[in-house]
């Protein structure tokens, strides 16, 4: 399946394009070869994954943060870590913030970059965390939710920039 939006990715692939050099006209289809009589086959499908990725970096904004809050509140209340709390406020206004740039064609990649940052930083506190406590939880399941949001804003920084 080609897709109009994708431009990298529309080459020549269609679902049945030619898959030799004798189905695509290049050599007369009648040889001494009794594979140039093949049928045409289904060329493998490409999808654009950037595209997919970039509409969802507002979501994993909004998911994020509500995420980063509901983890400030919850160790909170569990422990009375004020700080705990304010990081997730915190985290969770960045990501607001950049869920709202998202919204606007002209603001997106500045949306991305900011999700991109605020990941970023919050990869490596979790990081640093995880490095001090060698607990997987909280730290190391936050730090791959990090890294799976870096990923995300990333990939929709570069496909939104180039």
């Amino acid at each position: 399946m080609v897709i109009p939006s994708c431009p990298s990715f529309n080459l020549l692939f269609s679902p049945l394009a030619p898959t030799s050099k004798y189905q695509s006209g290049l050599l007369p289809p009648f040889s001494a070869s009794r594979s140039s009589n093949r049928s045409l086959k289904k060329a493998p499908s490409l999808h654009c994954h950037a595209q997919l990725l970039s509409d969802l970096a507002p979501a994993t904004a909004a998911t994020y943060g509500a995420l980063l809050i509901g983890g400030g509140v919850f160790a909170y209340v569990r422990s009375g870590s004020k700080g705990s709390v304010i990081g997730g406020l915190s985290g969770a206004a960045l990501m607001g913030t950049a869920y709202y740039l998202m919204q606007s064609p002209e603001t997106k990649v500045i949306g991305d970059a900011l999700g991109f940052g605020s990941a970023f930083l919050f990869s490596a506190v979790f990081g640093i965390r995880l490095a001090a406590t060698r607990k997987l939880i909280p730290s190391g399941f936050l730090l791959a939710l990090s890294l799976g949001s870096l990923g995300v804003f990333l990939s929709s920084y570069f496909h939104d920039k180039i």
